[in-house]
Protein backbone atom coordinates (compact mmCIF):
# COMPACT_ATOMS: atom_id res chain seq x y z
CA UNK A 1 0.00 0.00 0.00
CA UNK A 2 2.89 2.50 0.96
CA UNK A 3 4.66 1.41 -2.02
CA UNK A 4 1.66 2.58 -4.81
CA UNK A 5 1.03 5.78 -2.49
CA UNK A 6 4.65 6.63 -2.88
CA UNK A 7 4.01 5.47 -6.96
CA UNK A 8 1.09 7.43 -7.20
CA UNK A 9 2.68 10.74 -5.72
CA UNK A 10 6.06 10.12 -7.90
CA UNK A 11 3.50 9.98 -10.79
CA UNK A 12 1.83 12.91 -10.19
CA UNK A 13 5.01 14.65 -9.62
CA UNK A 14 5.56 13.83 -12.59
CA UNK A 15 2.75 15.00 -14.50
CA UNK A 16 2.76 18.39 -12.32
CA UNK A 17 6.12 19.06 -13.84
CA UNK A 18 5.55 18.19 -17.55
CA UNK A 19 2.91 20.26 -17.40
CA UNK A 20 5.01 22.88 -15.68
CA UNK A 21 7.39 22.38 -18.96
CA UNK A 22 4.24 22.83 -21.29
CA UNK A 23 3.17 25.72 -20.52
CA UNK A 24 7.29 27.19 -21.87
CA UNK A 25 6.61 25.55 -24.91
CA UNK A 26 3.09 27.93 -25.93
CA UNK A 27 4.10 30.74 -28.26
CA UNK A 28 1.22 33.64 -28.99
CA UNK A 29 0.12 34.04 -32.05
CA UNK A 30 -1.06 37.09 -33.66
CA UNK A 31 -4.61 36.92 -32.18
CA UNK A 32 -2.96 37.16 -28.65
CA UNK A 33 -0.99 40.08 -28.74
CA UNK A 34 -1.88 43.89 -29.98
CA UNK A 35 -1.12 45.27 -33.33
CA UNK A 36 2.78 45.07 -33.13
CA UNK A 37 4.33 48.86 -33.51
CA UNK A 38 7.06 49.01 -36.61
CA UNK A 39 10.26 50.33 -34.51
CA UNK A 40 12.53 49.13 -37.89
CA UNK A 41 14.05 51.96 -39.63
CA UNK A 42 15.41 51.41 -43.26
CA UNK A 43 17.32 54.29 -43.20
CA UNK A 44 19.41 52.86 -39.60
CA UNK A 45 22.56 51.21 -39.89
CA UNK A 46 23.49 48.73 -37.00
CA UNK A 47 25.95 50.19 -34.45
CA UNK A 48 28.21 47.73 -32.68
CA UNK A 49 30.17 47.30 -29.67
CA UNK A 50 33.25 48.00 -31.62
CA UNK A 51 32.35 51.69 -31.92
CA UNK A 52 31.90 52.46 -28.68
CA UNK A 53 34.13 53.41 -25.43
CA UNK A 54 33.77 51.23 -22.79
CA UNK A 55 31.12 52.93 -20.16
CA UNK A 56 27.77 52.78 -18.76
CA UNK A 57 25.20 54.40 -20.92
CA UNK A 58 21.21 55.61 -20.32
CA UNK A 59 20.23 54.74 -23.63
CA UNK A 60 16.56 54.88 -25.44
CA UNK A 61 14.69 51.97 -26.74
CA UNK A 62 12.45 51.27 -28.70
CA UNK A 63 9.35 47.74 -28.21
CA UNK A 64 7.33 46.91 -30.77
CA UNK A 65 4.56 45.74 -28.44
CA UNK A 66 2.87 48.65 -26.20
CA UNK A 67 2.59 45.87 -24.03
CA UNK A 68 6.27 45.58 -22.69
CA UNK A 69 7.13 49.18 -21.97
CA UNK A 70 10.79 49.75 -20.90
CA UNK A 71 10.64 52.36 -18.18
CA UNK A 72 14.83 52.63 -18.21
CA UNK A 73 17.82 50.77 -19.99
CA UNK A 74 21.27 50.72 -19.10
CA UNK A 75 23.80 50.14 -21.73
CA UNK A 76 27.11 48.50 -20.50
CA UNK A 77 30.09 48.32 -23.22
CA UNK A 78 32.93 46.64 -22.37
CA UNK A 79 36.15 45.10 -24.67
CA UNK A 80 33.12 46.03 -27.84
CA UNK A 81 30.69 43.48 -25.92
CA UNK A 82 27.32 45.35 -25.30
CA UNK A 83 24.95 44.21 -22.30
CA UNK A 84 21.75 46.15 -21.05
CA UNK A 85 19.73 46.22 -18.23
CA UNK A 86 15.97 46.24 -18.71
CA UNK A 87 13.87 47.75 -16.10
CA UNK A 88 10.14 47.51 -16.12
CA UNK A 89 7.13 48.65 -13.95
CA UNK A 90 5.85 45.64 -13.36
CA UNK A 91 6.04 41.92 -12.75
CA UNK A 92 4.68 40.31 -15.88
CA UNK A 93 7.15 38.72 -17.25
CA UNK A 94 8.95 35.82 -15.64
CA UNK A 95 11.73 35.07 -18.92
CA UNK A 96 13.39 37.09 -21.94
CA UNK A 97 15.14 34.92 -24.67
CA UNK A 98 16.92 36.68 -27.01
CA UNK A 99 14.93 35.11 -30.44
CA UNK A 100 11.69 34.57 -31.55
CA UNK A 101 9.37 32.37 -29.19
CA UNK A 102 9.36 29.85 -31.87
CA UNK A 103 13.50 29.88 -30.84
CA UNK A 104 12.33 30.06 -26.98
CA UNK A 105 10.57 26.84 -27.43
CA UNK A 106 13.20 24.63 -28.63
CA UNK A 107 16.31 26.33 -26.78
CA UNK A 108 16.97 24.85 -22.85
CA UNK A 109 15.47 26.39 -20.15
CA UNK A 110 19.49 27.67 -19.01
CA UNK A 111 19.29 30.12 -22.34
CA UNK A 112 16.04 31.62 -20.75
CA UNK A 113 17.14 35.00 -18.74
CA UNK A 114 15.58 35.15 -15.32
CA UNK A 115 13.53 38.34 -13.95
CA UNK A 116 14.98 40.53 -10.77
CA UNK A 117 12.88 41.78 -8.30
CA UNK A 118 13.58 45.47 -7.69
CA UNK A 119 10.50 46.02 -5.41
CA UNK A 120 7.36 47.36 -7.95
CA UNK A 121 9.34 46.38 -10.98
CA UNK A 122 11.49 44.05 -12.34
CA UNK A 123 14.34 44.44 -14.43
CA UNK A 124 16.68 41.67 -16.88
CA UNK A 125 20.16 42.18 -18.18
CA UNK A 126 20.31 40.75 -21.86
CA UNK A 127 22.96 41.13 -24.90
CA UNK A 128 22.74 43.31 -27.39
CA UNK A 129 24.29 42.49 -30.12
CA UNK A 130 24.20 45.57 -32.37
CA UNK A 131 22.26 49.19 -31.73
CA UNK A 132 19.99 50.60 -34.19
CA UNK A 133 18.94 46.83 -35.27
CA UNK A 134 15.95 44.93 -35.12
CA UNK A 135 16.74 42.23 -32.23
CA UNK A 136 13.86 39.42 -31.90
CA UNK A 137 13.41 39.29 -28.19
CA UNK A 138 10.66 36.89 -26.69
CA UNK A 139 8.86 37.54 -22.97
CA UNK A 140 7.55 34.69 -21.37
CA UNK A 141 3.98 35.86 -19.45
CA UNK A 142 3.86 34.96 -16.17
CA UNK A 143 -0.46 34.83 -16.18
CA UNK A 144 -0.92 33.95 -19.48
CA UNK A 145 1.64 31.21 -19.43
CA UNK A 146 3.01 31.98 -23.27
CA UNK A 147 5.97 33.15 -25.01
CA UNK A 148 5.37 36.80 -26.60
CA UNK A 149 7.37 37.77 -29.59
CA UNK A 150 8.90 41.27 -29.43
CA UNK A 151 11.42 43.73 -31.67
CA UNK A 152 13.84 45.56 -30.06
CA UNK A 153 15.71 48.74 -31.16
CA UNK A 154 18.48 49.97 -28.90
CA UNK A 155 18.65 53.52 -30.23
CA UNK A 156 22.30 54.80 -30.78
CA UNK A 157 20.79 58.66 -31.32
CA UNK A 158 20.41 58.93 -27.65
CA UNK A 159 23.87 58.07 -26.33
CA UNK A 160 26.00 61.30 -25.94
CA UNK A 161 28.77 61.93 -28.68
CA UNK A 162 31.23 61.34 -26.40
CA UNK A 163 30.46 57.68 -26.10
CA UNK A 164 31.45 56.47 -29.30
CA UNK A 165 35.10 56.14 -30.40
CA UNK A 166 36.92 58.44 -32.82
CA UNK A 167 36.11 58.75 -36.10
CA UNK A 168 32.98 56.77 -36.09
CA UNK A 169 30.75 60.51 -35.59
CA UNK A 170 31.05 62.03 -39.31
CA UNK A 171 31.54 65.60 -38.13
CA UNK A 172 32.58 68.70 -39.34
CA UNK A 173 36.02 68.69 -38.52
CA UNK A 174 36.12 64.65 -39.48
CA UNK A 175 34.62 66.48 -43.11
CA UNK A 176 37.97 68.76 -42.93
CA UNK A 177 35.11 71.73 -43.48
CA UNK A 178 36.82 75.10 -43.58
CA UNK A 179 35.25 77.30 -41.59
CA UNK A 180 32.51 79.20 -43.88
CA UNK A 181 28.51 79.25 -44.91
CA UNK A 182 27.32 75.65 -46.80
CA UNK A 183 23.64 73.62 -47.18
CA UNK A 184 22.91 70.07 -46.74
CA UNK A 185 20.33 67.93 -47.47
CA UNK A 186 18.43 67.76 -44.31
CA UNK A 187 14.93 64.93 -43.49
CA UNK A 188 12.71 65.35 -40.96
CA UNK A 189 11.13 62.00 -39.47
CA UNK A 190 8.34 61.81 -36.37
CA UNK A 191 5.74 63.31 -35.35
CA UNK A 192 2.36 63.30 -37.31
CA UNK A 193 4.22 63.35 -40.77
CA UNK A 194 2.54 66.88 -41.47
CA UNK A 195 5.03 69.10 -40.53
CA UNK A 196 8.50 69.87 -43.02
CA UNK A 197 11.48 71.44 -42.43
CA UNK A 198 13.32 72.90 -45.60
CA UNK A 199 16.15 71.16 -47.08
CA UNK A 200 18.84 71.80 -48.01
CA UNK A 201 19.37 73.67 -44.55
CA UNK A 202 22.03 76.13 -44.44
CA UNK A 203 24.89 75.98 -41.84
CA UNK A 204 27.64 77.20 -40.79
CA UNK A 205 30.97 76.43 -39.72
CA UNK A 206 33.10 78.06 -36.98
CA UNK A 207 36.47 76.97 -35.62
CA UNK A 208 34.94 72.91 -36.47
CA UNK A 209 31.92 73.68 -34.72
CA UNK A 210 28.74 73.83 -36.77
CA UNK A 211 25.54 75.80 -36.46
CA UNK A 212 22.42 74.88 -38.85
CA UNK A 213 19.79 76.89 -39.47
CA UNK A 214 16.26 75.00 -39.38
CA UNK A 215 13.32 76.47 -41.29
CA UNK A 216 9.84 74.35 -40.35
CA UNK A 217 6.96 74.47 -42.57
CA UNK A 218 4.87 76.38 -39.99
CA UNK A 219 5.23 79.36 -37.41
CA UNK A 220 4.14 77.25 -34.61
CA UNK A 221 7.24 76.11 -32.82
CA UNK A 222 7.88 78.08 -30.12
CA UNK A 223 10.98 76.48 -28.57
CA UNK A 224 13.63 73.50 -29.70
CA UNK A 225 15.36 71.27 -27.44
CA UNK A 226 18.83 69.45 -28.48
CA UNK A 227 20.91 67.01 -25.74
CA UNK A 228 18.58 68.66 -23.22
CA UNK A 229 19.64 72.34 -23.55
CA UNK A 230 16.36 74.72 -25.11
CA UNK A 231 16.70 76.96 -28.40
CA UNK A 232 14.10 79.77 -28.87
CA UNK A 233 13.25 80.52 -32.30
CA UNK A 234 15.50 83.68 -34.14
CA UNK A 235 12.00 84.07 -36.38
CA UNK A 236 8.40 83.22 -35.97
CA UNK A 237 7.25 85.23 -38.70
CA UNK A 238 6.05 82.81 -41.71
CA UNK A 239 8.01 80.03 -40.76
CA UNK A 240 9.46 79.19 -37.08
CA UNK A 241 13.67 79.14 -37.78
CA UNK A 242 16.14 77.73 -35.27
CA UNK A 243 19.57 78.10 -35.14
CA UNK A 244 20.95 74.92 -33.33
CA UNK A 245 24.07 72.83 -33.09
CA UNK A 246 24.95 70.61 -35.97
CA UNK A 247 26.70 67.86 -33.88
CA UNK A 248 26.69 64.71 -36.84
CA UNK A 249 26.11 63.88 -40.13
CA UNK A 250 24.42 60.41 -41.09
CA UNK A 251 22.78 59.60 -38.26
CA UNK A 252 19.31 60.25 -36.61
CA UNK A 253 19.60 63.43 -34.35
CA UNK A 254 16.99 63.66 -31.73
CA UNK A 255 15.34 66.92 -31.19
CA UNK A 256 12.47 68.02 -29.81
CA UNK A 257 10.56 70.86 -31.07
CA UNK A 258 7.31 72.27 -28.62
CA UNK A 259 4.18 73.21 -31.01
CA UNK A 260 1.10 75.62 -30.22
CA UNK A 261 -0.40 74.59 -32.48
CA UNK A 262 -2.46 72.53 -30.42
CA UNK A 263 -5.32 73.35 -27.59
CA UNK A 264 -2.27 73.58 -25.62
CA UNK A 265 1.31 73.62 -26.29
CA UNK A 266 2.84 70.36 -26.81
CA UNK A 267 6.34 68.87 -27.14
CA UNK A 268 7.06 66.59 -29.91
CA UNK A 269 9.88 63.82 -30.58
CA UNK A 270 11.63 64.27 -34.01
CA UNK A 271 14.70 63.17 -35.70
CA UNK A 272 16.84 65.16 -38.04
CA UNK A 273 19.28 63.52 -40.73
CA UNK A 274 22.15 65.39 -42.27
CA UNK A 275 23.59 63.97 -45.27
CA UNK A 276 27.02 64.43 -45.52
CA UNK A 277 27.48 63.45 -49.49
CA UNK A 278 25.08 66.51 -50.34
CA UNK A 279 27.13 69.43 -48.49
CA UNK A 280 27.80 72.00 -51.00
Amino acid sequence: MKKRLICAVLALMMILFAGCGEKKKQVADRSDMAEPVDVIDEAMTPVYGDSLRDGVYNIAVDSSSTMFKIAACELTVSGGEMTAKLTMNSKSYLYLFMGTGEDAVKADESQYISYVDDGDGSSFTVPVSALDAGINCAAFSKNKEMWYDRTLVFRADSLPLDAFNDGVIVTAASLGLADGDYTVDVTLTGGSGKASVQSPADFTVTGGEATVNIVWSSSNYDYMKVDGVRYDPVSVEEHSVFEIPLTAFDRQVTVIADTTAMSEPHEIEYTLYFDSTTVQ
